[in-house]
Order: structure tokens, then C-alpha cells, then sequence
């Protein structure tokens, strides 16, 4: 089945060239060109994934963006936007926006925007569940268990367990953990990515305090082990 897109955009050309291009890349589409309008598409049928511009009639960007996460949290929100401002990205990555394109944007990164989001939110490069050794990912639901007991995870530290638990013979750079779950250029001092890795092999060591699951790879970063 192909994966559901609503873009939402009052300019009619970017509209119009959005669809045709998603469509071309295998999406269905629905279209809407304001907010009230995109709610109303959403309460009929509700996509994997959103692309809203913020400047619309009526109802502004940052309130649909606030009534999309409140009804449907599943649902990965990309943003565009004119406002290029880091304050204006953090403001509404804070707010739930899943990711964040400036305008004019390139149609290939918006493309490559939503398939990250769609794979972090269990999309079509994704499984619905992950399992590694004993622990399972249950992602409709953002449920880990480990040996059938839950463990509770902020959303960063789920994002990078799902991550690594993705793709369990790579290894992945501090780098890579950063852009993707920060949705944010590394810049090379952050300790992050440490902190976090850190707090996840504590709350997996309470079940099995003899267990290592995630490795840390000298000098390059972290795999699952």
C-alpha cells in the first residue's frame, strides 16, 4: 500500500508541483491549502506524514501543526517555511515538528527529509516492530520491552535505540545519531549523544545488569553488540 501524503500550501504552483512530484516517487496524495481545510482532511483519513507551510489563511502553520501532534502523535509533520532563523527551527522542532525545510526548497531534500521521518516513525523503510536479542520495539505504540518487562525512554533515547536497532551490524558515527534525532548539524563537541547512550545502557542494565547490548566502537562510535 503506498504511503499517505498531505501537503498542506496556499501558493496553488508549489501545491500542484508537490503533488505530482511525491506521486511520482510512489506517494498518494491529498491536497489542502489552508488549515482548517487540512484538519478537515485529516479527521477523514489520517496520513503518514504532513507537509505544511506555516503561512496559510485562517488557521497559521503553528496552531495545525499543534492540533495535528495533540490528535494524531503518529503522524511525522515536515514543515516549510521562509523563516530561516535557528530560534524560528527550534521553536517549532520543540513544538513536535517531526523536520524542517527553508523556502525555495529542493524538492530531492524534502524527499529525502520525508523518508527519514517516515523511517523513524515506521514508515516504509521500517518495520512496525524490531527486535534484538531480547528486546522488542513496538513502534505504533513507541512501547520497548525488555525480556517482556517495559522500559521507560524519553523520545531522543527511543529515537537512537530505534536507530541502532534498525541497522544492528552498522555502526554509527556520534555525527549520525546527532542529524538524524536532533534533526540538527553536528558540530563536533556536543556530549549528547554520550549522555544519552549513556542513560539507555542504565535503564536496559535494571533488567539485565549483565547484558550489553549497545558497543561502543573506538574512535568511530556506536553499534548494537
Amino acid at each position: 500500500m503506498k504511503e499517505y501524503i498531505l501537503i498542506v500550501e496556499d501558493d496553488n504552483d508549489i501545491n500542484y508541483m508537490l503533488k505530482e512530484f511525491l506521486e511520482q516517487h510512489g506517494y498518494e496524495t491529498a491536497q489542502a491549502f489552508s488549515g482548517t481545510e487540512a484538519l478537515l482532511s485529516i479527521k477523514g483519513r489520517a496520513p503518514e506524514a504532513v507537509v505544511l507551510d506555516l503561512m496559510l489563511p485562517g488557521m497559521a502553520g503553528e496552531g495545525v501543526l499543534a492540533a495535528i501532534k495533540e490528535e494524531y502523535p503518529q503522524t511525522a509533520v515536515v514543515v516549510s517555511s521562509a523563516k530561516d532563523s535557528v530560534n524560528d527551527r527550534v521553536s517549532l522542532l520543540r513544538a513536535g515538528a517531526d523536520d524542517y525545510v527553508v523556502k525555495p526548497f529542493d524538492t530531492e531534500e524534502l524527499l529525502a527529509r520525508l523518508e527519514a521521518v517516515l523511517r523513524r516513525r515506521g514508515g516504509k523503510c521500517a518495520e512496525k516492530v524490531l527486535e534484538y536479542k531480547d528486546i522488542r520495539m513496538q513502534q505504533e505504540d513507541f512501547l520497548v520491552l525488555v525480556d517482556g518487562q517495559e522500559v521507560a525512554l524519553t523520545k531522543r533515547e527511543y529515537l537512537i535505540l530505534e536507530l541502532l536497532m534498525g541497522n544492528p551490524g552498522k555502526v554509527f558515527t556520534k555525527n549520525n545519531i546527532y542529524e538524524s534525532v536532533w534533526n540538527e548539524e553536528f558540530l563536533g563537541e556536543d556530549n549528547a549523544v554520550n549522555v544519552h547512550i549513556s542513560n539507555i545502557r542504565q535503564k536496559l542494565s535494571k533488567v539485565h545488569p549483565g547484558e550489553t547490548y549497545i558497543q561502543t566502537v573506538w574512535g568511530i562510535g556506536f553499534k548494537m553488540k
